[in-house]
Parts: structure tokens; C-alpha cells; sequence
């Protein structure tokens, strides 16, 4: 699919509460992935774009790149399950949920803090695997662009 005018790869969306990326390709067009709600790695999703560029609004929207990750690994914490120090890291974001989920009352200032920083580690460690595994839509490098 070629580019739509006016729209800056790479993009990000919130397609039905599900994260999507629009990356180009070398041909100028655009490649869709969507988050795997069963593996955490991304599905091939071109059937999407004409759709979300067409229609965001509503339950399409389109993300920055840290409501991006956020929403990535908030899904990918809700929906896998497995060992190792990323799973570990989204057991210590559900524990903190959870406390103030119990306690009935917002999070603070400091556990929102905590919640985003363990998110973007987990982001990298995540895409890292990912990108080992041979996922062609991996990109742990993303988190550069908001720290910088």
C-alpha cells in the first residue's frame, strides 16, 4: 500500500484497544503490525491501514510513541504469562495495581513514575527477545526516541 499524504512514519495506534505501528517499506508503501495478545510479538496487519487512516476516531486513535509502549506492555502484562525477569517485572506492575485497586484510590504520583519506567524496560528486554527470535517488526530501540 503507498503512503497516505501528510501521514510521518513510523505511526502508532490504538486500534480497538489493541497497539498497531504503520512502518514504511523500502518501496515507499506501508507495513501494519498489530500486538499478539497470545505471543507479545507482532502480526502482520496491511488489511488494517486503510481503515485506521480512514477512521481514526472513536476507537481508533492515534498514539505517541510512550502511550505506544505503554499501552504495548500494559497488554503484554495483562495477557502472558511465563519465567524471567520480564515477567517478574510485570508481576511487580500487577502488585502495584493491585495495591491500589484494594486500597480503592488513585495511584500516586511515585507508582505511576515506577509503573512507567518498569514498562519501558520491559519494552526493550521484550523487543530484544523478539528481535532474536527473528520478529521482523521488532524495534526495541523505540524507547531512545522518548528518553532523548
Amino acid at each position: 500500500m503507498a503512503q497516505a499524504p501528510g501521514l510521518v512514519l513510523p505511526a502508532y495506534f490504538s486500534y480497538y484497544k489493541s497497539p498497531v505501528k504503520m512502518v514504511a517499506t523500502d518501496d515507499e508503501g506501508i507495513q501494519a503490525w498489530r500486538l499478539s495478545d497470545e505471543t507479545g510479538g507482532w502480526e502482520l496487519a496491511n488489511d488494517l491501514v486503510r481503515e485506521i487512516l480512514s477512521a481514526v476516531g472513536g476507537e481508533i486513535s492515534h498514539l505517541t510513541v510512550d502511550s505506544f509502549i505503554q499501552s504495548t506492555e500494559r497488554d503484554r502484562g495483562r495477557h502472558l504469562r511465563g519465567e524471567g525477569p520480564v515477567f517478574a517485572l510485570y508481576e511487580t506492575v500487577e502488585a502495584i495495581l493491585d495495591v491500589a485497586e484494594r486500597e480503592k484510590r488513585p495511584l500516586t504520583a511515585t507508582e505511576l513514575a515506577l509503573i512507567r519506567g518498569i514498562r519501558l524496560q520491559t519494552y526493550v528486554m521484550f523487543e530484544e527477545e523478539l528481535r532474536h527470535r527473528g520478529d521482523p517488526a521488532a524495534d526495541p530501540g523505540l524507547v531512545q526516541q522518548i528518553e532523548s
